[in-house]
């Protein structure tokens, strides 16, 4: 797994986030291999970098998490 940042990461939000409150939620980034995370709040604060496989194993619980 490789921790590196693409020269300029496409940070997104997912489209369930509340547009009230654009601060209230995580961004991700992707980069080969892994999967960037970061508080919307503080964009230039700590990252986390998983791996792709990690990623995908978090998405079921944070998905029936707030259901």
């Amino acid at each position: 797994m490789t921790s590196e940042m693409p020269p300029e990461p496409r940070w997104f939000k997912s489209s369930y986030s509340d547009s009230s409150n654009s601060n209230e939620c995580v961004e991700v980034a992707t980069a080969p291999g892994t999967v960037h995370v970061r508080d919307s709040k503080n964009v230039h604060g700590p990252r986390l970098a998983l791996a792709s496989d990690a990623w995908l194993g978090f998405l079921p619980y944070a998905a029936a998490a707030g259901s």
